[in-house]
């Protein structure tokens, strides 16, 4: 996928548009491009296009690290800081040395294990990830 740099939202918007009129209604193609074009126009509903921008960048930037957003010496600590409402969804955090992602369920967050850069990730006994 291509760096675009300074790309212009409401042209990509009518591309996708353009392309969007060679699929049937209902097609899984046209569908994934609408979704595309939502989530394309969701920044500049929210009014986050600038957070969008950074984001796009950075994901581009072969020097990307993920940011881990608070560390804890112990589960129980971490699922306080969790009860205490302050998390937000896909915050990084390390617990007792291991990296996690902060998942928004119904009604509730929780922990789901997410290895961080240099982490080994624990192999089941089928020999597969264990994620």
């Amino acid at each position: 996928m291509p760096y675009i740099p300074d790309f212009d939202t409401d042209a990509i918007l009518s591309t996708l548009n353009s392309i969007i009129q060679q699929h049937p209604e209902g097609s899984p193609e046209r569908d994934a491009i609408e979704l595309a074009q939502i989530a394309l126009i969701y920044p500049r509903h929210i009014r986050k296009e600038d957070d969008f921008r950074r984001f796009y960048r950075d994901i581009f930037d072969p020097s990307f690290k993920l940011k881990v957003s608070h560390e804890f010496e112990t589960r129980g600590d971490a699922d306080k800081w969790l009860a205490s409402g302050k998390a937000e969804d896909a915050e990084r955090v390390r617990i007792a040395g291991k990296g996690f992602m902060v998942v928004r369920l119904p009604g509730r967050f929780t922990f789901m294990s997410a290895p961080l850069e240099g982490e080994e990730v624990e192999e089941d006994e089928s020999g597969e990830d264990s994620e």
